[in-house]
C-alpha cells in the first residue's frame, strides 16, 4: 500500500447539502489520518466568455467568483467544527469537476465526494463523472452516500485478483483505524446447464466448486489478517451475483469497499459492472480502489 506521506485528504465542494456532508466526513477522516484536509472548488466559468466580477453598479462582493470563495470558505469553516485542531485549506480552482479532481487525486490520500452536486460538480454524482473520477483518480474515492454510521463492519468484496487485494488491503486499514471487524464477502455463480437445445446439461460438482471459492478467499485473506492481527474477519461465501449481495450486504456496514476494475477500450475509463452498481446502489459510504492508488 503507498503511504503517500504528508498527502492531503481532498474533498470536492459545490455549495450543496451534499457536498456539506463530504466535508463533514473529509474533516473526520483527516483526523484520523493525522493528514491536513484541502477543500477544492472546481470553478467552471472562466472557461466561457461571461463576466466573473461584480455587474456594474451591483454590490462590490457580487459575482461568479466571489460565489466561488464564499463556497469554499462556508465549507472551511464547516470542517474546522468538526476538527478544530485540523489543519484546513481551501482553493478554487478553474476547470470542470473532472479534470480538476482528477488532478488533484495525483497528490491526495483519499478523495472524497458527495452524492448530488450543484454548481461546479453539477451532476458529477451520480453518473458518468463520477464513474470516470472513480475509475482513473490517483487515490482511493470515498463516496458519502447511504447511511453513516459508527457501527458495524468494513465491509469489503473479494475476487482473487491483484486488485481485490488492494481492496483488501484498503479495507483492513480502514477496520484498524475505525476499531472494527471487517467483513470478507466472496460471491460466486453456479454454472448454468448448457447443451444442446437445453437437452444436456453441463455435469458439475456444486459441493468441490464452493470448496475451491472457499480456499480462493482463505488464500486472499491470510496475508492481510496476519498483518493485522487485532482486526476481527468475517469471511462470507455466498452463491449470488457480487452486485446484489455487495448492496445487500451495505445496509448493516460503516463502510463498503470495492476495487475499480475498469475495462475498456478507453483505457480503464470505465468501472466494472459491480463498482459501477454498487456506486449506485449502495445503502453505506464507499470506497473504491484503482490499482496501484491503495
Amino acid at each position: 500500500m503507498t503511504s503517500r506521506s504528508g498527502a492531503p485528504v481532498v474533498v470536492g465542494v459545490d455549495g450543496s447539502r451534499s457536498a456539506l456532508d463530504a466535508v463533514r466526513v473529509a474533516a473526520r477522516e483527516a483526523a484520523d489520518r493525522h493528514r491536513p484536509l484541502r477543500v477544492v472548488h472546481a470553478f467552471i466559468w472562466p472557461l466561457f466568455d461571461i463576466p466573473l466580477g461584480p455587474t456594474p453598479g451591483g454590490p462590490p462582493d457580487g459575482g461568479l467568483r466571489h460565489q466561488a470563495e464564499l463556497i469554499v470558505a462556508d465549507a472551511v469553516a464547516e470542517a474546522g467544527k468538526v476538527a478544530p485542531e485540523l489543519t484546513v485549506t481551501g482553493q478554487v480552482v478553474d476547470g470542470a469537476s473532472t479534470p480538476v479532481l482528477l488532478t488533484e487525486s495525483r497528490d491526495a490520500a483519499l478523495l472524497v465526494l458527495g452524492t448530488r452536486g450543484l454548481g461546479g460538480f453539477a451532476g458529477l454524482l451520480i453518473g458518468s463523472a463520477a464513474v470516470q473520477v472513480s475509475a482513473r483518480a490517483g487515490c482511493p474515492v470515498l463516496v458519502v452516500r447511504g447511511e453513516a454510521r459508527a457501527d458495524g463492519p468494513v465491509l469489503v468484496g473479494v475476487d482473487g485478483s491483484a486488485l481485490s487485494t488492494e481492496a483488501l488491503g484498503f479495507a483492513f486499514a480502514e477496520a484498524a483505524q475505525r476499531d472494527t471487524g471487517l467483513l470478507a464477502v466472496h460471491a460466486w455463480l453456479t454454472p448454468a446447464p448448457i447443451g444442446p437445445g437445453d437437452v444436456l446439461p453441463l455435469v458439475y460438482d456444486v459441493a468441490a466448486i464452493a470448496a475451491e471459492e472457499e480456499r480462493v478467499l482463505a488464500e486472499a485473506l491470510a496475508g492481510w489478517s496476519a498483518r493485522y492481527p487485532d482486526v476481527p474477519v468475517t469471511r462470507r461465501l455466498v452463491s449470488g451475483a457480487a452486485a446484489r449481495v455487495l448492496v445487500e450486504e451495505s445496509k448493516a456496514a460503516q463502510l463498503t469497499v470495492v476495487g475499480a476494475h475498469g475495462r475498456s477500450a478507453l483505457g480503464g475509463m470505465l468501472l466494472g459492472s459491480v463498482s459501477h452498481a454498487v456506486l449506485h446502489h449502495a445503502h453505506s459510504p464507499l470506497a473504491i480502489v484503482r490499482h496501484g492508488t491503495a
